[in-house]
């Protein structure tokens, strides 16, 4: 699962539930927060953001991305998110994320609950076989 330390693994589970605080949730009030390492060095974090019109919100995961391409960064190195019960993204997150991992997809990938839990897995467990770049050569 990559050279990811464990001080850096343990800065991005921080990132990723402290950005939760910060979510915009007012009618699920199910609070996401998302925080990834990416090429440049830089952790970029992101928060769901819901809106009345429900299909307009926006994950928390796919924040993050959007603010790391933003910035200028290209690869995602490793994620956490932060929920209150440990669930992983949601699919669409998923093939965003599989945009911007390499296509073996053995960014490491930390999912924590609101006890602090963290179970640990990778994107190509989360999306095994993904549709990516590679595919359009």
């Amino acid at each position: 699962m990559n050279d990811i330390t464990e001080e850096l693994r343990d800065r991005l589970i921080a990132a990723a539930c402290e950005a939760r605080t910060r979510a915009y949730a007012p009618y699920s009030r199910f609070t996401v927060g998302a925080a990834l390492l990416a090429d440049d060095g830089r952790v970029y974090t992101g928060v769901n953001v819901e809106n009345a019109s429900y299909g307009l919100t926006v994950c928390a995961e796919r924040n993050a991305v959007g603010t790391m391409a933003g910035a200028g960064g290209r690869r995602v190195l490793a994620l956490a998110v932060c929920t209150a019960n440990g669930v992983t993204p949601c699919g669409a997150c998923r093939q965003v994320l599989s945009e911007f991992v390499d296509h073996a997809g053995d960014a490491p990938v930390w999912i924590v609950d609101g006890r602090g839990n963290v179970r640990d897995t990778t994107m190509a467990t989360l999306l095994p076989d993904s549709f990516g770049p590679r595919h359009l050569t």
